[in-house]
């Protein structure tokens, strides 16, 4: 069985635990104690329980019990008194706290076989011609150019290899064999799917494969009614492009992680910092950000690397001393992410979103999103990253439809606790605070490490006045971050007093310290 839960994943059957896809080594029967806490998560496990189960009813000294239960606690980053995982309930027994979400495990079998064509040095797909289900043959056009427009979408994402057309559509109305098409054509990835018009509406299924070994890596069926043959082009391709780039960029990186290329030594670095850089944690911004220096050693002009630099600079900032040094070393490689990657649109997108909060230059970050944007309507980090900034700009409707977006394009995505909080400033600000605190709640579901996001819970019930709850949460956001203060949060956040006041008023009557 396969355990998800805060940013850790358990594989029961692989006996593997790992953090942002990277392995963590634990003793043996660490593993086991984890296992059985979450198993159980729903009771509280008794000192008796755990001896009976993890060392099948042999004598343990409570030394070298509690020397197991720290070292589980440890694994997972939590401490004795966090507790944010794993809780001592008193003369009772622990109980595994956090939220949950399990599932069968697939262990597909390698492909032994050599490739054909070496693999390009960054992630590669072939998107084959998707077959015609309908009864109509010359419904082919409509499939074609249905593939075009994905293939032409993937082609905007500059660090991916996209196979051309010509050579993927070779494979129209053969048998499919995506390891034998991967080793063919030396890709990683490819994208197959089936369309069926009937009438006014038209079924699209696609389906992304680890062409190396035949794993299902994300699927998705579209439904709609077929009444502008070209608008229904744009909307699923835009979408599909929208789903799959995140879903490469996780599936890469849990690759980078068992394979370290010779070559590409800034590309590689990158890779590995990316899981770092994007959790908005101080202690994470610690291990990317040499990572990413490194990098511009070997390629000083990489926005890839620029730009998630100056988004760990920001989350030092603001969660880590409000160090001038770090501020202007985050709108330091906004800018050359800006510059360096004007057809980039991720990288845009969080430059804009640093220049907002850091500098609060409203004029340069509108025009990285609208660059972003008009690059790749479809970038995920574009729209969340501009969503969360527009969203203290006070630009709520934009700030809302993009959140939105980003999360119906890729709505499985770990990163989406970003949205979500983009969702509850807006909603806070529009005055719907039973909505702020549910799409805050999911925000506190998806990253419970994260400060700011139970900040907004915060504020969401104190708006509600459920003070009793907010003042918990605070004494919650307060154990997570201790040096969290209004006056601190302000600092990069205060772009648009009408927005940030009532929120910090709100914060005011639940308890957090204001400076």
């Amino acid at each position: 069985m396969l355990y998800h839960f805060d940013r850790f994943s358990l594989d029961s059957d692989r006996r593997e635990l790992r953090r942002d896809g990277t392995p963590i080594s634990v003793e043996p029967k660490v593993f086991d104690l984890m296992v059985y806490l979450v198993d159980c998560r729903d009771r509280v496990v008794s000192k008796d329980d755990l001896i009976n189960t993890v060392w099948h009813g042999r004598i343990v000294s409570e030394s070298a019990l509690a020397t197991c239960i720290n070292a589980a606690r440890a694994a997972l980053g939590d401490s004795g008194e966090e507790q944010l995982l794993i809780k001592t309930f008193p003369r009772k027994g622990l109980r595994f706290v956090a939220t949950v979400l399990q599932g069968p495990v697939d262990h597909p079998t390698p492909a032994l076989l050599p490739a054909c064509l070496a693999l390009p040095d960054r992630p590669s797909i072939a998107v084959l011609p998707f077959q015609n289900m309908s009864s109509e043959p010359e419904q082919e056009y409509f499939a074609d150019g249905i593939v075009a427009d994905i293939i032409a979408g993937l082609a905007r994402i500059k660090w991916l290899f996209v196979i051309s057309r010509n050579s993927s559509f070779v494979y129209k109305h053969r048998p499919t064999d995506v390891k034998q098409i991967g080793r063919e054509l030396g890709v990683r990835y490819v994208l197959e799917g089936s369309i069926r018009k009937a009438g006014s509406r038209v079924r699209i299924i696609a389906q992304l494969i680890d062409a190396e070994n035949g794993a299902h890596i994300w699927a998705e069926r579209y439904d709609r009614e077929l009444d502008d043959i070209f608008a229904l082009q744009d909307e699923i391709s835009d979408k599909v492009v929208g789903a799959i780039e995140p879903n490469l960029r996780n599936a890469e990186f849990n690759r980078m992680r068992r394979r370290r290329p010779d070559s590409l030594e800034a590309y590689d670095l990158v890779l590995r910092a990316q899981p770092f850089a994007y959790s908005h944690l101080a202690e994470d911004a610690a291990i990317a950000i040499p990572l990413l220096n490194r990098a511009l050693e070997f390629e000083p002009d990489y926005a890839a690397a620029h730009a998630p630099l100056a988004l760990c600079y920001h989350s030092r900032l603001s969660r880590a001393g409000l160090n001038e040094a770090d501020r202007n070393a985050a709108i330091h490689h906004a800018h050359a992410a800006i510059a360096s990657g004007p057809d980039d649109a991720a990288a845009l997108g969080i430059a804009g979103f640093v220049i907002a909060l850091d500098a609060h230059d409203r004029a340069t970050a509108l025009n990285a999103f609208d660059r972003a944007l008009a690059l790749s309507n479809s970038n995920y980090f574009a729209l969340c990253s501009s969503a969360l900034a527009l969203s203290w700009m006070g630009t709520t409707e934009v700030a809302i439809d993009r959140a939105t977006r980003a999360l119906r394009l890729s709505p499985f995505d770990p990163l989406n606790y970003l949205s979500y909080n983009a969702l509850a400033i807006s909603y806070l600000h529009m005055g719907q605070f039973a909505a702020a605190h549910e799409v805050a709640t999911r925000s506190v579901q998806l990253n419970p490490r994260f400060s700011v996001s139970r900040a907004f819970l915060v504020a969401a019930l104190s708006r509600l006045g459920r003070l009793e709850e907010a003042t918990a949460e605070t004494r919650r956001l307060l154990d997570i971050d201790s040096a969290f203060s209004i006056r601190r949060f302000s600092v990069t956040v205060d772009i648009e007093p009408v927005v940030f006041l009532p929120i910090a008023e709100a914060w005011q009557r639940a308890g957090l310290p204001a400076l």
